[in-house]
């Protein structure tokens, strides 16, 4: 059987059209599960890893200097904590809710101290209590006026540096937390947490 130059011709042309075809689908994608305490840096960003492991540093520090002994000390009993604003002032989205909750758990899983509502949080649970006082039973409605005053606030801010050059690049993170006295507005700790990061990547321009 004969195969004439023109069918051949078609052939081929069908052939490099499916080639096309299947060159140009999308890429494939698989997905793993890993531990969720595993370090995996895909951007070079400040990632969760980042803020779990200064949030665990820097409890640690906070809970190990001299002004909770002496609190202790002073007033017989465990001081009351809030954390308070954490600003990023990074070229970065970071998402400070979830670096400010890490913080929380160490805290009050630490059982050195004792730990009140945000803000935030303190609003809805004023609100809850008022409606209490309307539409629960006296018996189960919860008292006004008798919240738990924080002793202490820690905030801080997030700030970063960035070199690069010729597809590379290194950025240093800088945590500065510090724990305040609310009541005299002294100053009884401060705390601080660096983070470098080099990221290289060829053929790329930052």
């Amino acid at each position: 059987m004969k195969i004439f130059p023109k069918r051949i011709t078609i052939i081929s042309f069908y052939l490099s059209l499916l080639f096309i075809i299947f060159s140009c689908a999308g890429p494939t994608r698989t997905v793993k599960r890993v531990q969720v305490d595993e370090t995996i840096d895909l951007s070079g960003h400040w990632n969760d890893t980042d803020a779990r492991l200064t949030a665990e540093s820097m409890v640690r520090d906070v809970l190990s200097r001299p002004w909770l002994e002496n609190f202790i000390n002073e007033k017989g009993r465990k001081p009351v904590v809030i954390v308070g604003l954490i600003r990023n002032r990074t070229s970065e989205h970071i998402e400070t809710a979830m670096f400010i909750k890490h913080i929380e758990r160490e805290l009050l899983n630490s059982g050195q101290v004792k730990f009140v509502a945000s803000d935030r949080e303190r609003e809805a649970l004023r609100r809850e209590r008022l409606d209490q006082q309307s539409f629960a039973s006296p018996e189960s409605a919860k008292e006004l006026a008798n919240e738990l005053g924080a002793d202490f606030m820690l905030q801080g801010v997030i700030t970063s540096v960035t070199d690069s050059f010729e597809g590379k690049r290194v950025v240093k993170y800088q945590v500065n937390l510090e724990l305040i006295d609310i009541e005299n507005n002294t100053k009884v700790w401060i705390g601080q947490k660096e983070i470098k990061k080099f990221i290289q990547q060829s053929k790329y321009k930052w």
